[in-house]
Order: C-alpha cells, then structure tokens, then sequence
C-alpha cells in the first residue's frame, strides 16, 4: 500500500479545511513539525459528529493543529491538550489566540502528561486524542482508561510505527526498539483489556479507537 500516494489522494477528496486550519497545517509542514495527516483529519471530522463530544482530552498538543481541527467541527466542547514541548507551546498559544480566541474552549496544560494525566479528574473525558511520545502511551492508558468516561472514546494515532511494529524487534534499529516494545505492549493491551473494545485501523500510520465500557 502506497501511504503517501493514498493520503495524498485523500486529501484531494476531502472537504477543504477553513483557512485557519489549512494556514496552520501548512506552516508546521513547512517547519517540518509532524502534524496529523489527512486521513486522520477525515476521522476525526468524521468523529466529532458523531460522538458529539462534551469534554476532550488531548495528550500532545504540538503547535495546536489536531486540537484546532476538533474545535472546528465540536464547537461545544470543552478541549484540554496537553505538551511539554515549550517552543512547541508557544506556538500552539498563538494559534488559539488567533484562530480560536478567548471564547475558544481550549485550555492548554504545561508540561510532562505523565505527571498532569493523574491530577485530572475521573471519568471527566468522553474523548481522548493520544497523539504524543509513542514509548508513553502504554504508561499513560491506565490513566486515560480512568479518565474516560464509561462509553468513552480514545483515539490513538501512528501505532503501526511506518509498518516497524509488525517487524522482530531484531529487524528495527536498535535505537528504535523500546518504542517498538512498549508499542507492541499498548496494542497488546487495548486489544485485551476488559474495559476496553478496541479496533486498530490500517490507516496513516495507524490508529487504534478503543471504546470504554459502559455502566
């Protein structure tokens, strides 16, 4: 499967994204700061109608794209995102300054989400867009998974590592792979937690949609 050629085709046939967040996505990809690709843009567009959404969490905010792209189509929702990444942090402000503005129901959190996600409260979040460190999302799902709301929705992006994951651990780099471990290990979980009804979708660079159970 030709991912480039497929996102690309994609993007053509989708429905253009307001100006706002089409100068935002053009400038991240000019400044080479990884952002969600079209595909993963359509889902969520797509999602955000129908799960309607009340209260969003997002673990990895960059430069305020994906959390921009959900204010757009949940207008009501209340967005709480998440990023270390100060030059990044920076920038995400501006963006929600100019583009969502004081009324914008975005609220930005400053630092390293191991340590924010367990200050939340529980069951606040009827839907969380894990979009940050790959090697932390097996750390961060107990949390997330208390964090949702029974019936919530979590959405996971790049689980499939560029195909990596499928690959022996002896045939990824070696820098790459405790990444590659702990992503073996979160798609292991989501597929067997009990709390959870999870389906990895071969898209992008993979997205997993892992539902909560309800009460």
């Amino acid at each position: 499967m030709h991912i480039d050629r497929t996102e690309k085709y994609i993007e053509l046939t989708s429905l253009p994204l307001a100006d706002g967040l089409e100068k935002v996505r053009a400038e991240a990809l000019e400044n080479g700061i990884p952002i969600i690709r079209p595909s993963v843009c359509g889902l969520l567009r797509f999602l955000m109608g129908y799960v309607k959404p009340a209260n969003i969490l997002e673990v990895g905010t960059a430069v305020g794209f994906s959390a921009l792209l959900m204010h757009e189509y949940a207008r009501e929702a209340s967005i709480t995102t998440i990023e270390n990444y100060e030059p990044r942090i920076d920038k995400a402000k501006e963006n929600f300054e100019k583009y969502a503005g004081p009324a914008g129901n975005i609220t930005l959190l400053e630092g390293d989400a191991e340590k924010i996600l367990p200050t939340l409260e529980s069951g606040t979040y009827d839907f969380i867009f894990l979009d940050s460190a790959k090697g932390q999302y097996i750390t961060f799902l107990p949390e997330l998974i208390r964090l949702l709301t029974p019936g919530g929705m979590l959405v996971s992006d790049n689980c499939l590592q560029d195909g990596d994951v499928i690959e022996s651990r002896y045939a990824v780099r070696r820098r790459d792979r405790t990444i590659h471990d702990r992503m073996r290990m979160y798609l292991s979980e989501v597929a067997s937690n009990p709390m959870l009804s999870s389906a990895i979708l071969p898209m992008a660079d993979g997205v997993t949609i892992s539902c909560k159970a309800g009460e």
